[in-house]
């Protein structure tokens, strides 16, 4: 069930949950993305990405049983699944095809590697830019979408799921591809974070991969949890 945070009220959809979106949630608040040397970030994320660099091979992306849950979870929205692949999917091609990830920024890479270790899909908003609450829920069209790094906003196609603020904004796209609104940037303070799976991710994966990403952000970047939601 969903609980009030510190800063925004969050409702997860349960009707979601029946068609294989499974996700935990939560608040930090108070990160301080200069309180770490860059060199340790990036040797943290350099690690992760080796580990599984060594263990990447071309059909991962088809075999593996979690990244196929994502596309079975598309499927079930109608979502075209060759176009839009789950975050963690499109990060393992980039170690496949490229030997690396993007690098963005130091909380923004130990998020995508703690994404390519788990192979969830996680995903941190600035909570400054959020306009009142956030639900998971089915997208009507009605709602606005600005997808992250793209300079113009993009239709919102009804019947798929999305995370929308209280001002009709969608934040993340299913859980594919985050907003220009909400990007994490230098001088982000407060986070929204997200940590998606699906039918076939079992609830303590979730739950352990949302106490990873959490306390790595810690680690590295302190800052205050408010739980908001767990499955």
């Amino acid at each position: 069930m969903a609980t009030a945070g510190a800063a925004i009220d969050f409702h997860f959809a349960e009707g979601l949950r029946e068609r294989g979106l499974v996700g935990a949630y939560s608040l930090l608040l108070g990160v301080d993305q200069r309180m770490t040397a860059p060199e340790e970030v990036a040797g943290f994320v350099d690690g992760i990405v080796a580990s599984v660099r060594e263990r990447a091979v071309r059909d991962r992306i088809a075999a593996d049983p979690v990244y196929a849950g994502f596309r079975e979870l598309h499927k079930a929205f109608d979502v075209p699944t060759r176009k839009l692949l789950s975050a963690g999917a499109t990060l393992i091609r980039d170690v496949e095809q490229r030997g690396d990830i993007p690098r963005i920024g130091p909380l923004v890479d130990v998020y995508n590697a703690v994404s390519l270790e788990t192979r969830l899909a996680l995903g941190a908003h600035d909570l400054a830019t959020v306009a009142g609450g956030i639900s998971v829920r089915l997208t009507t069209g009605a709602e606005r979408y600005h997808p992250v790094g793209s300079t113009e906003p993009e239709p919102v196609r009804p019947g798929e799921y999305g995370y929308i603020d209280d001002g009709g904004d969608v934040i993340c796209r299913l859980e594919v591809r985050q907003s220009e609104k909400t990007k994490v940037t230098a001088t982000t303070r407060d986070l929204f974070l997200i940590v998606q799976g699906n039918a076939a991710t079992p609830v303590h994966d979730v739950q352990t991969a949302h106490d990873r990403l959490v306390g790595s952000l810690q680690r590295f970047f302190g800052g205050e949890a408010v739980p908001l939601y767990r499955p």
